[in-house]
């Protein structure tokens, strides 16, 4: 038996060491690609325009709070969202993706929301794409920048940003319509 587990481990041995030894990487983190292969690549700039429709009422809401605290402001509320995007103002526009993701308001002394969402393109070019947003929406500013950090699909590797607008608000319901033009750069 002694003689079985010493064969044993002889033989692991050898293979770790000969394992180690044909793979030439020796814990490297990351290495730089040829200009041959990222040179196939040529990167683009694409705008997209749609509108985003956030709604709080009815029988079948699209964005719902989900945490939030008893104080008066809305400083910690939260909100999950799976909101319509269209391609003219009207709900009955035709519909091009979805918004999911989530906002909250994130500052004390004004209306100021951190946006968490992908935008998820359901027609044309984009279909089955996406682009994800990470960033600060100051409600109150008739214009306001937010960054993109990513994408999938066409939109792999994007970076750019999202120029948001709101054209209606219903301050009774919280329901409103944001108009959108996206620059994407991606590959």
């Amino acid at each position: 038996m002694p003689s079985l587990l010493k064969n044993t481990f002889t033989i692991t041995f050898y293979f770790i060491l000969l394992s180690s030894l044909s793979n030439p990487s020796h814990g490297v983190f990351s290495e730089e690609l040829s200009e041959a292969i990222s040179m196939k690549r040529m990167e683009k700039t694409t705008r997209l325009h749609f509108f985003f429709h956030d709604i709080h009422s009815g029988k079948t809401p699209s964005a719902i709070k989900i945490a939030g605290t008893s104080d008066p402001g809305f400083f910690g509320d939260t909100y999950m969202m799976d909101n319509a995007l269209t391609e003219g103002q009207d709900a009955s526009s035709k519909v091009v993706g979805k918004a999911q993701g989530m906002y909250a308001f994130a500052a004390q002394k004004e209306l100021s929301l951190l946006m968490v969402l992908n935008y998820e393109f359901t027609q044309g070019d984009f279909n089955g794409s996406s682009i994800s947003v990470l960033g600060r929406n100051p409600v109150m500013m008739d214009v306001r920048e937010m960054p993109i950090v990513g994408g999938s699909g066409r939109f792999r590797y994007a970076t750019g940003y999202a120029l948001a607008h709101t054209v209606w608000f219903d301050s009774k319901t919280g329901d409103a319509i944001v108009e959108y033009n996206v620059y994407v750069k991606h590959y």
